[in-house]
């Protein structure tokens, strides 16, 4: 696909400095980009290249200042990088939309339905009473159980498992290897040491535009819902147990691991490899720093870091301190020395 300056420009409401009716064909790196494709200038650390580089047309901040001139056609715009996007997405969606119809061999039992301008891939497997919307791709190894309701624009790439029951709403990109609705880690201690399982008879509901990463785990809850609500999004190698609610625009890192029935709150950040108790609460607002381990509800915006977590500027004061123990030993030791010897 081939593209004017003048028509990218309309589609991210760009000022054109340049020839309006140079083309590209596809997206480069600035340091790296040839002629015939797009690409974006950010990042400060970047600026350099805009003077060297092949790249046609460069989208840039529109109250940059040029210091020499440039040879490829520039894209104005409030923020470059939030306008690069819009355009990859906009690309993405056009090769999407060129994938429709059912490849053999996959399965799709009688009673479920699919809708209009689908795809499905190769040996997907989609069980009974499913309804799948309009304009949902279904990559190949894709698993779908019995009574799954799913939404309009959703994509699931290969290999995705999406148990009974479970429902998607629209707008919704689940990477590869994730599973939705696993069994909930719930089994009963016995008086002779022994476990019995407890079934896991809830379902997951993920709401409007999410995304999902790839090799994540999201529970199905021991009865109700596991809540995943609109807006939010999930890396690489996350576990949501059983009964967990995350809340609206709430982003998650990869390998952080939420414990079963604990909520979160809205706009909630959460770095990477940070683990949540049960059965407790993270209000708005709430960021956890990377590797944190919080074991006590919060209060909205909280900042929290450290294991068992805490407040954050408090406990970086905490590090301060501790890198300093060892002089403190000797300044003590010394002190202690000279009272002795008095």
């Amino acid at each position: 696909m081939q593209f004017t300056a003048a028509q990218l420009a309309q589609f991210i409401n760009a000022t054109i400095q340049g020839e309006s009716t140079i083309q590209v064909s596809s997206f480069g790196k600035i340091e790296e980009a040839t002629p015939g494709q797009l690409s974006f200038l950010a990042n400060p650390k970047y600026e350099e290249y805009l003077y060297t580089t092949n790249a046609s047309i460069i989208i840039i901040n529109a109250d940059y200042v040029l210091k020499q001139p440039v040879a490829a056609t520039l894209l104005k715009v409030p923020n470059a990088y939030t306008a690069f996007a819009t355009l990859l997405n906009i690309y993405q969606q056009l090769e999407k939309d060129q994938q429709v119809g059912i490849e053999q061999p996959s399965y799709i039992h009688a009673s479920s339905t699919i809708g209009l301008h689908a795809y499905v891939g190769a040996f997907a497997y989609i069980g009974k009473q499913v309804i799948v919307g309009n304009h949902c791709k279904i990559y190949p190894h894709t698993y779908i159980g019995n009574n799954v309701t799913i939404g309009n624009h959703v994509t699931l790439q290969a290999g995705v498992k999406i148990y009974d029951n479970c429902v998607l709403g629209n707008h919704i990109t689940i990477h590869s290897g994730t599973v939705i609705g696993s069994d909930g880690f719930g089994f009963a201690p016995q008086p002779d040491g022994t476990y019995v399982k407890v079934p896991q008879i809830g379902n997951v509901v993920i709401q409007d535009h999410v995304e999902i990463g790839a090799n994540a785990a999201i529970d199905r809850a021991t009865i109700g819902s596991t809540l995943i609500k609109s807006g939010a999004k999930l890396d690489n190698l996350i576990q949501i147990a059983h009964n967990v609610e995350v809340g609206n625009q709430t982003v998650i890192a990869a390998q952080v691991g939420i414990s079963g029935s604990t909520k979160l709150g809205n706009n909630v950040m959460i770095g990477g490899q940070a683990g949540i108790v049960g059965h407790i609460h993270l209000a708005d607002g709430t960021r956890v720093n990377a590797q944190s381990g919080v074991s006590k509800s919060t209060k909205p915006n909280a900042a929290l870091t450290g294991s068992p977590a805490g407040d954050f500027t408090h406990m970086l004061r905490s590090q301060a301190i501790a890198k300093r123990l060892p002089e403190l030993e000797l300044r003590i030791k010394a002190l202690e020395q000279a009272l002795a010897a008095k």
